[in-house]
Protein backbone atom coordinates (compact mmCIF):
# COMPACT_ATOMS: atom_id res chain seq x y z
CA UNK A 1 0.00 0.00 0.00
CA UNK A 2 1.14 3.54 -0.74
CA UNK A 3 2.79 5.63 1.97
CA UNK A 4 0.97 8.72 3.23
CA UNK A 5 2.37 12.01 4.65
CA UNK A 6 2.73 12.30 8.42
CA UNK A 7 4.85 13.84 11.17
CA UNK A 8 7.04 11.43 13.12
CA UNK A 9 8.27 12.40 16.59
CA UNK A 10 11.12 10.66 18.39
CA UNK A 11 12.10 11.73 21.90
CA UNK A 12 15.15 10.17 23.53
CA UNK A 13 15.55 10.60 27.31
CA UNK A 14 19.15 11.71 27.86
CA UNK A 15 21.18 9.54 30.28
CA UNK A 16 18.13 7.44 31.10
CA UNK A 17 20.35 4.52 32.14
CA UNK A 18 21.21 6.38 35.35
CA UNK A 19 17.61 6.00 36.51
CA UNK A 20 15.85 3.56 34.22
CA UNK A 21 12.87 2.99 36.51
CA UNK A 22 12.32 6.70 37.11
CA UNK A 23 12.64 7.48 33.40
CA UNK A 24 10.09 4.80 32.53
CA UNK A 25 7.56 6.14 35.03
CA UNK A 26 8.07 9.68 33.77
CA UNK A 27 7.58 8.57 30.16
CA UNK A 28 4.30 6.88 31.05
CA UNK A 29 2.98 10.17 32.32
CA UNK A 30 4.29 12.04 29.28
CA UNK A 31 2.66 9.56 26.89
CA UNK A 32 -0.72 10.12 28.56
CA UNK A 33 -0.28 13.90 28.43
CA UNK A 34 0.72 13.97 24.76
CA UNK A 35 -2.06 11.59 23.74
CA UNK A 36 -4.51 14.05 25.31
CA UNK A 37 -2.80 17.19 23.96
CA UNK A 38 -2.73 15.84 20.39
CA UNK A 39 -6.01 13.96 20.63
CA UNK A 40 -7.41 15.38 17.38
CA UNK A 41 -4.08 15.28 15.49
CA UNK A 42 -2.84 11.79 16.31
CA UNK A 43 -2.50 9.12 13.63
CA UNK A 44 -1.40 6.64 16.30
CA UNK A 45 -1.08 6.60 20.06
CA UNK A 46 2.17 7.77 21.61
CA UNK A 47 4.27 4.97 23.04
CA UNK A 48 7.79 4.40 24.36
CA UNK A 49 10.37 1.69 23.98
CA UNK A 50 12.40 -0.21 26.56
CA UNK A 51 15.29 2.03 25.57
CA UNK A 52 13.36 5.01 26.97
CA UNK A 53 12.51 6.56 23.61
CA UNK A 54 9.05 8.05 23.13
CA UNK A 55 7.53 7.95 19.65
CA UNK A 56 4.54 9.72 18.14
CA UNK A 57 2.79 9.75 14.77
CA UNK A 58 0.80 12.87 13.95
CA UNK A 59 -0.98 14.52 11.06
CA UNK A 60 1.59 16.13 8.71
CA UNK A 61 0.76 19.72 9.68
CA UNK A 62 0.64 19.11 13.46
CA UNK A 63 2.84 21.24 15.72
CA UNK A 64 5.93 19.32 16.98
CA UNK A 65 6.92 22.09 19.42
CA UNK A 66 3.92 21.38 21.65
CA UNK A 67 5.47 18.03 22.63
CA UNK A 68 8.86 19.62 23.25
CA UNK A 69 7.37 22.27 25.55
CA UNK A 70 5.21 19.85 27.52
CA UNK A 71 8.13 17.51 28.12
CA UNK A 72 10.59 20.26 29.07
CA UNK A 73 8.22 22.27 31.27
CA UNK A 74 6.40 19.52 33.13
CA UNK A 75 6.93 18.56 36.76
CA UNK A 76 10.14 16.57 37.35
CA UNK A 77 11.11 17.21 33.72
CA UNK A 78 13.94 15.12 32.31
CA UNK A 79 16.22 16.15 29.45
CA UNK A 80 14.94 14.80 26.13
CA UNK A 81 16.55 14.83 22.70
CA UNK A 82 13.79 15.43 20.14
CA UNK A 83 13.63 14.76 16.42
CA UNK A 84 10.58 15.69 14.34
CA UNK A 85 10.52 14.47 10.73
CA UNK A 86 7.76 15.17 8.24
CA UNK A 87 7.58 12.52 5.53
CA UNK A 88 5.72 9.46 4.22
CA UNK A 89 4.77 6.52 6.45
CA UNK A 90 3.25 3.12 5.80
CA UNK A 91 -0.45 2.57 6.47
CA UNK A 92 -1.08 0.56 9.60
CA UNK A 93 -2.61 0.27 13.03
CA UNK A 94 -1.38 0.26 16.60
CA UNK A 95 0.85 2.68 18.54
CA UNK A 96 3.65 4.67 16.93
CA UNK A 97 6.33 2.19 18.06
CA UNK A 98 4.73 -0.46 15.83
CA UNK A 99 4.55 1.68 12.71
CA UNK A 100 7.02 2.01 9.85
CA UNK A 101 7.82 3.87 6.67
CA UNK A 102 10.28 6.27 5.09
CA UNK A 103 9.82 8.99 7.74
CA UNK A 104 10.48 6.52 10.56
CA UNK A 105 13.71 5.44 8.87
CA UNK A 106 14.70 9.09 8.45
CA UNK A 107 13.81 9.84 12.08
CA UNK A 108 15.95 6.94 13.32
CA UNK A 109 18.92 8.20 11.30
CA UNK A 110 18.33 11.78 12.47
CA UNK A 111 18.23 10.91 16.16
CA UNK A 112 21.43 8.90 15.87
CA UNK A 113 23.08 11.91 14.22
CA UNK A 114 21.65 14.20 16.90
CA UNK A 115 23.20 12.03 19.62
CA UNK A 116 26.59 12.19 17.90
CA UNK A 117 26.34 15.98 17.52
CA UNK A 118 24.91 16.54 21.02
CA UNK A 119 21.84 18.21 19.54
CA UNK A 120 18.66 18.41 21.63
CA UNK A 121 16.10 19.47 19.02
CA UNK A 122 15.98 18.73 15.29
CA UNK A 123 12.96 19.59 13.12
CA UNK A 124 12.85 18.61 9.45
CA UNK A 125 10.11 19.51 6.97
CA UNK A 126 11.88 18.28 3.84
CA UNK A 127 12.17 21.82 2.44
CA UNK A 128 15.90 22.74 2.52
CA UNK A 129 15.62 26.50 2.99
CA UNK A 130 13.09 26.11 5.81
CA UNK A 131 15.11 23.36 7.46
CA UNK A 132 18.24 25.52 7.38
CA UNK A 133 16.38 28.25 9.30
CA UNK A 134 15.00 25.72 11.78
CA UNK A 135 18.50 24.32 12.31
CA UNK A 136 19.60 27.79 13.43
CA UNK A 137 16.60 28.40 15.70
CA UNK A 138 15.82 25.12 17.43
CA UNK A 139 19.13 24.76 19.35
CA UNK A 140 18.51 28.15 20.95
CA UNK A 141 15.09 27.04 22.20
CA UNK A 142 16.57 23.81 23.55
CA UNK A 143 19.24 25.78 25.45
CA UNK A 144 16.71 28.23 26.92
CA UNK A 145 14.48 25.39 28.15
CA UNK A 146 17.39 23.40 29.56
CA UNK A 147 18.57 26.37 31.64
CA UNK A 148 15.32 26.75 33.61
CA UNK A 149 15.01 25.94 37.31
CA UNK A 150 12.05 23.94 38.64
CA UNK A 151 10.10 27.08 39.61
CA UNK A 152 10.98 28.78 36.32
CA UNK A 153 9.70 25.74 34.42
CA UNK A 154 6.41 25.97 36.30
CA UNK A 155 6.01 29.67 35.54
CA UNK A 156 7.05 29.24 31.90
CA UNK A 157 4.64 26.36 31.39
CA UNK A 158 1.72 28.41 32.65
CA UNK A 159 2.68 31.28 30.34
CA UNK A 160 3.82 29.49 27.18
CA UNK A 161 1.78 26.26 27.20
CA UNK A 162 -1.37 27.44 28.99
CA UNK A 163 -1.23 31.02 27.71
CA UNK A 164 -1.66 32.79 31.07
CA UNK A 165 -0.58 36.37 31.63
CA UNK A 166 1.52 37.30 34.66
CA UNK A 167 -1.59 38.09 36.70
CA UNK A 168 -3.06 34.69 35.83
CA UNK A 169 0.18 32.92 36.74
CA UNK A 170 0.27 34.74 40.09
CA UNK A 171 -3.32 33.76 40.81
CA UNK A 172 -2.76 30.12 39.84
CA UNK A 173 0.34 29.82 42.03
CA UNK A 174 -1.01 31.94 44.86
CA UNK A 175 1.95 34.32 44.85
CA UNK A 176 2.45 38.05 44.32
CA UNK A 177 2.52 39.37 40.76
CA UNK A 178 5.86 41.08 41.52
CA UNK A 179 7.33 37.66 42.31
CA UNK A 180 6.03 36.31 39.01
CA UNK A 181 7.50 39.30 37.18
CA UNK A 182 10.94 38.48 38.58
CA UNK A 183 10.55 34.83 37.54
CA UNK A 184 9.48 35.89 34.02
CA UNK A 185 12.60 37.99 33.69
CA UNK A 186 15.00 35.36 35.03
CA UNK A 187 13.42 32.59 32.96
CA UNK A 188 13.43 34.79 29.84
CA UNK A 189 9.80 33.86 29.29
CA UNK A 190 9.21 36.55 26.69
CA UNK A 191 12.22 35.39 24.67
CA UNK A 192 10.96 31.81 24.81
CA UNK A 193 7.48 32.91 23.70
CA UNK A 194 8.87 34.88 20.76
CA UNK A 195 11.19 32.07 19.70
CA UNK A 196 8.45 29.44 19.91
CA UNK A 197 6.20 31.64 17.78
CA UNK A 198 8.96 32.16 15.21
CA UNK A 199 9.78 28.44 15.00
CA UNK A 200 6.11 27.60 14.54
CA UNK A 201 5.77 30.20 11.79
CA UNK A 202 8.86 28.98 9.93
CA UNK A 203 7.79 25.35 10.33
CA UNK A 204 4.36 26.15 8.90
CA UNK A 205 5.96 27.49 5.71
CA UNK A 206 7.72 24.17 5.23
CA UNK A 207 4.73 21.88 5.67
CA UNK A 208 2.81 23.35 2.76
CA UNK A 209 4.93 21.33 0.31
CA UNK A 210 5.07 17.59 -0.12
CA UNK A 211 7.83 16.03 2.04
CA UNK A 212 11.00 14.70 0.50
CA UNK A 213 11.49 10.98 1.14
CA UNK A 214 14.37 10.30 3.50
CA UNK A 215 15.04 13.98 4.19
CA UNK A 216 17.59 14.53 6.95
CA UNK A 217 18.50 17.45 9.18
CA UNK A 218 20.32 20.33 7.53
CA UNK A 219 22.61 22.84 9.15
CA UNK A 220 26.05 22.75 10.78
CA UNK A 221 27.17 20.54 13.61
CA UNK A 222 26.09 22.04 16.95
Amino acid sequence: MEETPALVLFGDVVNSSRDRIGATEWLRGLVDELDLAYEDRRLAQFDFTQGDEIQGLLEPDADPIEAVLRAALGPSARPVRWVAIRGPVDPGEGPATRRNGTAFIAARKAIEEARARHQRLVVVTGKPDVDALLADMTPVLADLLAALTARQREVTRLAVVEGLRQSGVAERLGIRRATVSVSFTRARVQSIEHLVSAIRTVYATGVTNEPRAGAGPDGPDR
